[in-house]
């Protein structure tokens, strides 16, 4: 948000949370700061009010009351207010700059999660800081209303808004995140100390009082308590390394956080050479509102580029493969079959825990979120992607399930297969894949059943093959080859896509950006904001770009 606000052509950016009301004294003050050739920043705290009896008109512009009569904004001033909005989050802060051409902040902009809470007020901490602005404290000054039964009675769901509470995945990355990029944590240029000033109002007119004693308590990140709670100054290199690469988070501690009401998981298995298809990937489920990810990271690399990401990510060194290559892990390489041969043992440990998994590949592009329908199988049920290319026949022929997708549940025929297949692929000099259809299919298709399921005997595991229509592999119908690859997927009604069925990690990767299906700039580290954004991306970069970022 604050990158694309850095890039516009407007010569004063505002951000504010979409709950509050601004009131006309915003728009006065900035047209006041405007007359200023300095480059400045300026934050105020709304003010909290119990009830707001007004309502918007239909277009939008005017507030109404309960008998739809229009409202002046000098009668919203005149509204009572309880106290400062949200002591302690984000919720509630108005926050602007001008000439947004010139550096923000002297730092490094984190991946924060939106509404998860930390980051506006790391932004004001950070500003502050830096020490290339005027930084304006206008929290005296009512600029703002934060009704807190707005979203009652507009029918809006807070979740997004609202900070998740202390201890949440999300609240926990933000305030990581905040850490590790704090800018007590690099060498930035100071002139002199960071000095913020006051904006009071007198005699119609606005003045600028210098606040000489810093103490902003609720208003930006406590250097000294997050120094001590990390076991140290982080201003000192040598602990910034430590604190940068890992988080306080194991895989059972991680699982409770994102797992969803079913306890299900969206789980990537990546490595460094796929690092910006993992990316492309986590903007897409982003989009999609898909929250319930974690990702296994294969080396210390991925693991390290994915905390700075905000990812949730770990990584279990006892299972991870040694040597992977960067550019030779594709499949039928020794490489891939190692890595393979990983994803089967986590989908267990998790399992185990008693977490459902969706397995997905990376260079699975996602329509549509899948894990409800695939829940809704039932217990008892294995679900998988079917790697069939004929268009028609039978789709659970031998060695055609795919393992680059599918769902497991946590229950006690599913692990027991589970199990078997991990043993079966720690004796076989092939990948995975091969071990999933010979061990739930048998031998040559023994189990199965009609021309899409099989039945697993010993367990007596009902095995779907994914409808290739709505779950197509790389092969099917010749999909990637379509000049419109998203339009053709959207009359077949594809949930996903898997980009599988090329060699090579250059061609894939090309494949996928050449089509559209990606949402992901290497270069700014930014998600893409549409799929027009996407196209254009692609057609930018006719040659791959750097994947050894």
């Amino acid at each position: 948000m604050v990158a694309a606000a850095q890039a516009a052509d407007s010569d004063i950016c505002v951000l504010a949370d979409a709950e509050t009301v601004l009131l006309p004294e915003t728009v006065t003050l900035l047209k006041h700061l405007s007359r200023s050739d300095l480059d400045w920043f300026i934050f105020s705290v709304s003010r909290n009010i119990s009830t707001f009896p007004y309502h918007l008109a239909d277009n939008g512009t005017q507030w109404l009351d309960e008998d739809d009569k229009e409202v002046s904004f000098k009668k919203l001033q005149e509204i009572q207010f309880d106290k400062w909005a949200a002591d302690g989050s984000d919720r509630g802060l108005i926050v602007a700059w001008n000439n947004p051409g010139s550096p923000l902040i002297a730092g490094v902009m984190p991946s924060f999660l939106n509404g998860r809470g930390a980051h506006n007020r790391w932004l004001i901490h950070e500003a502050l800081s830096s020490d290339t602005r005027l930084v304006f404290d206008a929290s005296n000054l009512v600029l703002g209303l934060h009704p807190e039964n707005f979203s009652e009675r507009h029918g809006i769901s807070t979740s997004r808004n609202a900070s998740s509470p202390a201890g949440s995945w999300e609240y926990g990355i933000n305030q990581h995140l905040a850490t590790v990029y704090g800018s007590y944590c690099y060498e930035l240029p100071r002139r002199n100390s960071p000095m913020l000033y006051k904006v009071v109002k007198q005699y119609e007119d606005y003045m600028l009082s210098k606040i000489e004693e810093l103490n902003l308590t609720d208003s930006v990140i406590n250097k000294e308590q997050t120094a001590h709670e990390e076991g140290g100054s982080l201003c000192k290199k040598e602990n910034y390394y430590s604190v940068a690469v890992s988080l306080p988070h194991s895989l059972e501690m991680l699982l409770q956080l994102a797992a969803d009401k079913n306890r299900s998981v969206v789980l990537a298995v990546a490595g460094a050479s796929y690092r910006d298809m993992l990316m492309s990937w986590v903007c897409r489920l982003r989009r999609l509102r898909v929250t319930n990810f974690v990702i296994c990271a294969l080396d210390q690399e991925t693991y390290e580029f994915s905390v700075l990401q905000g990812l949730p990510v770990f990584r279990d060194p006892l299972l991870s493969p040694k040597n992977v290559s960067f550019d030779d892990c594709h499949f039928g390489t020794q490489c891939f079959q190692q890595v393979t041969k990983v994803k089967s043992r986590i989908v267990l440990k998790i399992l185990r825990l008693g977490y459902n998994v969706l397995l997905s590949d990376v260079d699975v592009y996602w329509f549509h979120n899948p894990v409800s329908f695939l829940h809704s199988l039932g217990p008892g049920t294995f679900a998988a992607q079917s790697d069939e290319f004929n268009e028609t026949g039978p789709i659970n022929l031998p060695r055609r399930l795919n393992s680059g997708f599918y769902y497991a549940r946590s229950d006690g025929a599913t692990i027991a297969a589970m199990e078997m297949i991990v043993q079966h692929a720690a004796n076989s000099g092939l990948s995975e894949q091969p071990s999933f259809y010979d061990i739930l299919c048998g031998r040559d298709g023994a189990n199965r059943a009609g021309a899409d399921r099989c039945l697993e005997p010993s367990t007596n595991l009902t095995v779907v093959f994914l409808s290739r229509d709505r779950f197509p592999n790389g092969a099917y119908r010749g999909l990637w080859e379509k000049r419109h690859v998203q339009s053709a997927c959207r009359e077949l009604g594809c949930v996903i896509i898997h980009n599988n069925w090329v060699r090579g990690r250059r061609k894939k990767l090309q494949r996928q950006m050449e089509s559209g299906l990606w949402d992901y700039d290497p270069s700014s580290r930014l998600c893409l904001q549409n799929w027009s954004d996407a196209k254009r991306f692609s057609i930018q970069n006719d040659e791959p770009v750097s994947y050894d970022r």
